[in-house]
């Protein structure tokens, strides 16, 4: 296979390679017939593609670019698999696909850098999270984004409830409610605060092995927060054992199975959404800079540390890699591209780190806006 599928961003992200750099967006359908039009749609971005290539002068490696994305087109399997969008980059010496869970608009360009700002906005940890829906005797997990979410289909093999985990260690409630017989023969009874005990043990060990599960097998790999959704109780228990780094504070306290969807995902928008708030205020009060020259310099010296980057603004020309300065251009030539997309790539390179936001909740008119390592 000429293309990989991958999760991670920017850790998968094609770095040092050889342009011209290829970025395709495309929204996609997971369901029959609508994701028949997938393939069409695909196949007049890769059209755009190599019109775009055939401008570059003397440019003699338009196969070993274009051969990747036709095995892509060809791949059956792969469209009758898709989710709600994915991303295509290419070069000459590697083309990568990452799969997402929210639609992004379709969009082909060849450029002498990729295309980035789109899957910053789609990756966005605050954007998507998962959902852990907990009881004593069970759980269920959810993978969403503001336009919904789904269940996520754990392996049937898998131990789900407490009874499946817990095996010859999970504790009888009938047994330890009546009576058995003792060496002698005669009767003895658990009392209440034994069968208290014994049903506290049996929690602790089955929410520690749904802590370690869910971590293992999602929030290691996606790094995405989780979001509890359990009776008010269970939450404190829960918190107390887990060692999960992405379990946020704020969760949903109640019965997980007394929600319908509807009314579940409303609970989740509005701890989104105050997440967002308080991290976009901590932020603004931080901001050392909406220049955009002055942040270009930054941003070439590493001195950014968070970089803000609106949504719909676009800024026709690149970032120079030599100088830091910034070179105005042809946004349709391919070399040039945005440079608020330059930024970005640029600051995530160097350890820093991208928030891509709505112009509505920009700090500054700008469309960047920076906050330094040091001065």
């Amino acid at each position: 296979m000429l293309y990989e599928i991958v999760n991670l961003f920017p850790e998968d992200m094609i770095k040092d390679q050889e342009g011209p750099f290829v970025s395709l967006y495309q929204p996609t359908n997971k369901s029959f017939p609508e994701n028949k039009q997938d393939l069409i749609v695909f196949k007049n971005l890769l059209k755009v593609i190599e019109s775009s290539l055939e401008q570059i002068p003397n440019f003699d490696m338009m196969d070993s670019i274009m051969k990747p994305l036709h095995e892509l087109r060809e791949d059956k399997a792969f469209w009758n698999h898709t989710s709600e969008g994915m991303v295509v980059f290419a070069s000459v010496n590697r083309c990568i696909v990452y799969k997402l869970y929210s639609p992004v608009e379709a969009l082909a360009v060849v450029s002498n850098s990729f295309h980035i700002k789109p899957l910053l906005k789609a990756q966005q940890s605050t954007e998507n999270y998962l959902l852990l829906g907990l009881s004593r005797e069970n759980f269920s997990l959810y993978k969403g984004n503001r336009y919904g979410f789904e269940e996520i289909q754990i392996d049937p093999d898998a131990p789900r409830t407490l009874k499946d985990v817990l095996g010859s260690q999970f504790t009888d409630l009938n047994l330890t409610h009546g009576s058995y017989a003792g060496a002698g023969g005669q009767a003895m009874y658990h009392g209440h605060g034994d069968v208290q005990q014994e049903i506290d043990k049996d929690t602790e060990k089955y929410f520690r092995y749904v802590d370690s599960f869910v971590f293992e097998k999602y929030s290691k790999e996606t790094k995405l927060p989780l979001i509890l959704a359990s009776l008010k109780e269970y939450h404190s228990d829960f918190k107390r054992v887990s060692n999960n780094p992405y379990l946020i504070e704020k969760g949903i306290d109640q019965s997980f199975d007394s929600l319908n969807l509807k009314d579940l995902q409303k609970q989740v928008q509005k701890i989104i959404e105050t997440i967002n708030e308080e991290k976009y205020q901590k932020i603004a009060e931080s901001l050392d800079s909406s220049n955009l020259e002055e942040i270009a310099k930054a941003a070439f010296e590493s001195r950014v540390d968070t970089l803000l980057v609106a949504d719909g603004k676009i800024v026709p020309g690149r970032v120079d890699s030599e100088t830091g300065e910034i070179n105005y251009g042809d946004i349709n030539s391919p070399d040039y591209d945005d440079v608020l997309d330059d930024l970005a790539e640029m600051v995530l390179s160097n350890g820093g780190s991208v928030l891509v936001l709505t112009e509505d909740k920009m700090p500054s008119d700008t469309g960047v806006a920076a906050i330094y390592r040091y001065k």
